[in-house]
């Protein structure tokens, strides 16, 4: 009778939403007025902030559905396993999204529930930055390890608990900043196959689904803290396009064999010179290339919407963060891999007029990727919920039971 209760809210709350995308400006703000007085805010110093513009596919479908998030959506974290394989990441590294997002989801007081039958949906808080580096033996390539944590796990939480059977873990998440988050999830078929696999490494060619999959902005906090926002006004930035980084997987190869020292408009460093600030050249660049490593994330692109510099994302087969809802093309420029030798071309054709607008959203989106501690509305946490909470509005648990 629970779950039938909870399918019900969920039915009503699509509903909604999908009568939010229609609704008028007007219409809308009257809703938000009665409907935010049931909503918990937390500190923020725009509380009652409105999603408008063209940042958002759809912003009234958007703020309709960040509103039933914060009024109905409950986790529930399974409390087995100990530290540090579970219930702990990293929160000073490039996998600090992970560690981050663990931290509040087992100290915070946003969405957890304690009571599982009252759940929309279950964590699996796995770190697998941790298990490589406490269970893999470099250069080793014995996965056993890792595989037989991973797999325990969820046994023994299919054991005790009836939530993941009943739904074949359709309703249950596990969270990954690392390279190897979706080999991991392969461990175990239906974590791979039909559970929500919140992931930076969002790969489609490697299985990454974006109807059920999430995909998690990389976020390298080397101390735990961002370090500023902002940069120089346009009129102000020099540099056409700018890179600094070390050779990582084909695409930068690539892109380093093709610029690297070749242009002062377009400045592609593998190593920056000395005392050369590689944040003021990302504040004083106009466009910030963001090509892939190995793998098709990169903790760039944040970096480049926290120092207001329009990214340009060089990749093949990635799913940016919250593209569900933001309007990527509205703020950032996408150049295929075939097109690297191009990209002076690409950006020099990019108006005057469109660079200010395009900036000037850079601006306007960066509240939805900045860390903060405790939580602000639409920062990242929430954001990387609210995807979360969509996909749990893409499924019936009752359809699972017969599988």
């Amino acid at each position: 009778m629970k779950l039938d209760e909870l399918e019900a809210s969920l039915g009503k709350a699509r509903s909604s939403i999908r009568e939010a995308a229609g609704t008028s400006l007007v219409r809308l703000r009257n809703k938000i007025n009665s409907t935010s007085k049931t909503v918990q805010l937390v500190h923020d110093d725009d509380p009652d902030y409105v999603p408008h513009g063209r940042i958002y596919r759809n912003a009234h479908a958007f703020h309709r559905s960040y509103l039933l998030m914060e009024k109905l959506f409950k986790i529930y974290v399974y409390e087995e396993g100990e530290v540090p394989l579970f219930h702990s990441g990293p929160c000073k590294s490039i996998y600090s999204s992970e560690g981050r997002f663990i931290n509040e989801m087992e100290m915070g007081k946003l969405y957890r529930t304690k009571d599982p039958d009252e759940a929309h949906v279950y964590f699996i808080p796995v770190s697998v930055a941790n298990l490589v580096q406490y269970l893999y033996v470099p250069d080793s390539k014995d996965l056993d390890p890792m595989k037989r944590a991973t797999v325990d796990y969820v046994k023994v939480i299919a054991d005790r608990h009836p939530f993941w059977n009943r739904s074949l873990g359709a309703d249950h998440f596990m969270l990954s900043c690392h390279d190897w988050g979706p080999m991991t999830s392969s461990f175990v078929p239906n974590l791979f196959h039909k559970s929500i696999r919140v992931l930076c490494n969002a790969n489609t060619s490697e299985g990454f689904n974006p109807s059920k999959d999430v995909s998690f902005p990389e976020i390298n906090l080397l101390t735990g803290e961002i370090s500023s926002l902002g940069g120089q006004p346009p009129s102000t930035r020099t540099i056409l396009a700018f890179f600094a980084g070390h050779l990582h997987g084909h695409i930068r190869y690539l892109l380093l064999n093709e610029w690297k020292g070749k242009d002062q408009d377009v400045q592609v460093y593998e190593t920056l010179p000395k005392k050369v600030s590689y944040e003021k050249k990302l504040k004083s660049s106009k466009f910030c290339l963001c090509p892939s490593g190995y793998e098709v994330a990169s903790p760039r692109v944040v970096e480049a919407i926290y120092a207001e510099c329009v990214p340009v994302l060089i990749s093949d087969a990635y799913v940016p963060p919250f593209s569900d809802v933001l309007n990527w093309k509205s703020f950032s420029v996408q150049i295929d891999v075939k097109n690297i030798s191009d990209i002076k071309n690409i950006l020099m054709g990019i108006s005057h007029r469109q660079y200010l607008r395009m900036q000037r959203n850079v601006k306007q989106v960066q509240r939805h990727f900045v860390v903060n501690g405790p939580p602000r509305r639409y920062d990242v946490f929430h954001m990387i919920v609210h995807s979360i909470w969509l996909r749990r509005l893409n499924i019936r648990v009752h359809d699972f039971r017969n599988q």
